[in-house]
Order: C-alpha cells, then structure tokens, then sequence
C-alpha cells in the first residue's frame, strides 16, 4: 500500500510540475481581480506546505528555503513582498527535491506519532505522518485548481 500511495503523490507532483513548466515568469505574477495570490504564490505554498505536513509536523528537520515560510505561509500574499520571491526555476527544484526526500522518508513513516496532534484551519485533526501526509494530496491538488482559475482569468 506504501508504494501505491507514494506512486500517487508522483502523478499528483507531476501534474504541479507540468503546470508549473507551462508557466512564464510573467505569467506567474499575475493575480487576477477577486484572487489574493498569484501562481507563484500557489505554487510555493504547495512545496511550504507539504514540507511542513510531512517533515515539520513529525519533527523532522524542513528543507525549504528559511524564506518559503514568509514568501508562501498561510495568510501571506504577493501584494506583501518586500523583496523577489523565488524563480519559478527555483521552485520546480525545490518542489522536485521535496519529492524525491519524502519517498526517501515515508517507508514505515505512516503510523508515526506527530510530536503534537495537529489540526488544520478546517477543523480537521491530523496525529499521524501519514494522515498529513495523505491530506497533502488534496491541500496540493486544492491549489493546482486555483493555479488553473488564476490562468484562465488573466486570460481573458
């Protein structure tokens, strides 16, 4: 079952990266009336995310640049940078990377205690790595379908 799970979390981080790869530095920055982030945003808030539900959640050193967490942390937004927010290239690198370091970690992970139960802003508790870990594809999936509604609204 481990091995299916995380064949499923390569389908779903392909399916971010080859939206990413789509995707012009321009194009990024965008954020389209009624949107508070932009695809960069989106895109770096996946990797902040996941890195934090599966590595910080279970105590585990997190491997994100120190600087995801203000660029793309829950509650931040593009119109509150102060400086340039990461390449796309770099992005793609690090969403890449995470991948390659969670099918690395998460053999005999799943049933692993998180240091402090956790629950999301949706009320939902997680005490596992691997309940965090399985919530990740749906958090990332979420955000690869706003990625989508922001292209398809600065398109017109």
């Amino acid at each position: 079952m481990e091995n299916m799970i995380l064949k499923h979390m390569d389908v779903v981080r392909g399916i971010t990266i080859s939206i990413l790869e789509k995707t012009t530095e321009e194009a990024a920055d965008i954020t389209p009336k009624g949107f508070n982030n932009n695809i960069r945003w989106n895109l770096g808030h996946i990797a902040f995310i996941q890195e934090k539900l599966v590595f910080g959640l279970a105590g585990e050193p997190m491997q994100t640049p120190e600087s995801y967490e203000s660029f793309f942390g829950a509650g931040t937004k593009p119109a509150d940078w102060t400086e340039a927010a990461p390449s796309l290239e770099e992005i793609a690198n690090v969403l890449k990377d995470q991948a390659q370091r969670i099918k690395e970690f998460m053999p005999g992970q799943f049933d692993k205690q998180l240091i402090t139960p956790f629950t999301n802003k949706a009320g939902i508790n997680f005490t596992t790595v691997g309940e965090t870990f399985l919530f990740s594809f749906y958090h990332e999936a979420m955000h690869v379908e706003t990625i989508k509604k922001i292209g398809k609204s600065a398109a017109e």
